[in-house]
């Protein structure tokens, strides 16, 4: 893994990417909204075996990284940081990617439920913190080629 640097210089050069630059790709969630864009480099966990292990044991994760959630439909869910070594942010989505809730920093080690707040289809998880950072909160938009009916299409 770069430098933390490294990363935010990543991220910055994304940010300044702007939508029209987006290309959608599996291991790529852009997300936007009336505070801009961003993309983030992702791991998709879409079984169940992916999705318990999470980012369970990540020591660290780069500014522009994270990890997609996708369940087969929409759900009530809910996360919790038990072996998760960094905090996260938790962006929850509908089914047509549209981000319904964003729960900040998650704490490492807690085994307290952090629930989806209603159905949801996709959950990204990014380092803690950075949600907030860029502005990222219900009403956004997500795009990623695992979601079937988007607000937001892939062109």
């Amino acid at each position: 893994m770069g430098s933390r640097a490294d990363a935010v210089l990543i991220l910055s050069a994304a940010l300044l990417a702007g939508p029209a630059a987006a290309q959608c790709r599996d291991d790529a969630v852009w997300l936007r909204g009336d505070w801009g864009n961003a993309r983030f480099r992702v791991e998709v966990a879409d079984d169940a075996e992916e999705r318990a292990r999470g980012l369970m044991f990540v020591e660290e994760m780069p500014a522009s990284a994270g990890m997609l959630f996708v369940y087969p439909s929409e759900r009530a869910t809910a996360f919790w940081m038990k072996n998760t070594l960094i905090p996260l942010d938790m962006i929850f989505a509908d089914a047509q990617g549209r981000v319904v809730q964003v729960h900040s920093r998650a704490v490492p080690h807690d085994t307290t439920p952090i629930p989806s707040g209603g159905p949801v289809r996709y959950v990204l998880e990014i380092n803690g913190g950075m949600a907030e950072r860029l502005g990222i909160a219900a009403g956004s938009e997500m795009q990623h080629p695992a979601i079937a009916d988007p607000v937001w299409p892939c062109e």
